[in-house]
């Protein structure tokens, strides 16, 4: 009976005994809690950390991914997209230089394009005509083609600039510069003092003459990459092969030599041809002037020394001559 006394009072003890042991758990786990999750502004800890990670991280992340884009972007880029300078150069040889031209502009226009230059020389065979034409960049090629087609062509260069960075440059440097623009009108609306007014719009004139710069220098590049230049030359029949080669050695020098020695004597003609009239108006006047004071000195009679006395006849040679009263030596 003492043995079962003691079980069923200490069933109860033992209960007591977990119920505190759970109830000082339960406190220090809510005391850590609110010590843990409350921060100073009374607002969760925990919340404002995590919102604190959200926040950072999403600048993080947007930050790498912001500047990954525009990489990509431009590594990306095809070429289409790209600002590309197409430039070319050719001479074809016609047979009517004349019709040849007309039908060379004919092509420029229908591509949407236009005449920039025409130049011509017309002497029968030897015909020359240089052309100009700014033609659409999409159509560059096409134009090019249909060139090559009026005749024999004889030379072709194509080149090309990819201007893609610089054209994005001049785009930042607009947007930021037109930002300055506006601050500086801003500063201005509020100045107060004539000292402040002065150095406000002198400072604005300043920014937008840059502006104006660089946006002068944006539509030149646009109208680069828009439309592609073409210097078409068109000979006749009879125009002087190109040397494709470079000539060097005797025979080089002696032609060059010789064109050197045609143009001096050119040079010579031209201004011996300038002088030629100066010399007829004030040369024959002094030639025949001289010509008759010369003469006119040689008619002069001379005046000269007197005669020497005549030698004695029969006086030996190199003997001095006799003098009258002189006596001779014994």
């Amino acid at each position: 009976m003492d043995g079962t006394k003691r079980r069923r009072r200490g069933v109860p003890l033992a209960a007591a005994g977990l119920a505190a042991v759970f109830a000082l758990v339960g406190c220090g786990g809510s005391g850590g809690d609110d010590s843990a999750v409350t921060d100073s502004g009374g607002r969760p800890a925990v919340d404002a950390e995590a919102g604190a990670e959200r926040a950072g991280a999403e600048p993080a992340g947007a930050g790498p991914a912001g500047a990954e884009k525009p990489g990509a972007a431009a590594a990306d880029l095809r070429v289409d997209q790209r600002s590309i300078v197409y430039t070319g150069s050719m001479r074809v040889q016609v047979r009517d230089v004349d019709q040849a031209a007309r039908e060379a502009v004919t092509l420029a226009t229908a591509a949407g394009g236009f005449v920039g230059g025409d130049e011509r020389r017309t002497a029968g065979g030897d015909a020359t005509a240089e052309l100009t034409l700014r033609v659409p960049a999409a159509k560059f090629s096409v134009v090019v083609e249909d060139l090559a087609g009026l005749g024999t062509q004889q030379r072709r260069e194509i080149s090309t600039e990819d201007v893609t960075e610089e054209t994005v440059d001049l785009d930042a440097r607009i947007t930021t510069q037109r930002a300055r623009v506006d601050n500086a009108r801003r500063l201005l609306s509020r100045a107060t003092s004539i000292g402040d007014l002065v150095s406000l719009e002198n400072e604005l004139a300043r920014r937008e003459a840059d502006l104006a710069s660089l946006e002068a220098k944006k539509r030149r590049l646009a109208d680069l990459t828009a439309l592609s230049t073409i210097t078409v030359s068109l000979v006749g029949p009879d125009a002087r092969p190109l040397e494709d080669e470079t000539e060097a050695g005797f025979v080089a020098g002696l032609k060059g030599g010789w064109k050197v020695f045609l143009t001096s004597m050119t040079v010579l003609l031209t201004v011996l041809g300038a002088l030629l009239p100066w010399l007829v108006a004030f040369g024959v006047p002094l030639g025949v002037l001289w010509w008759f004071l010369r003469r006119r000195r040689q008619r002069r009679p001379t005046v000269g020394l007197p005669p020497l006395p005549a030698q004695v006849p029969g006086a030996a040679a190199g003997a001095a001559p006799s003098v009258p009263g002189a006596r001779s030596a014994p």
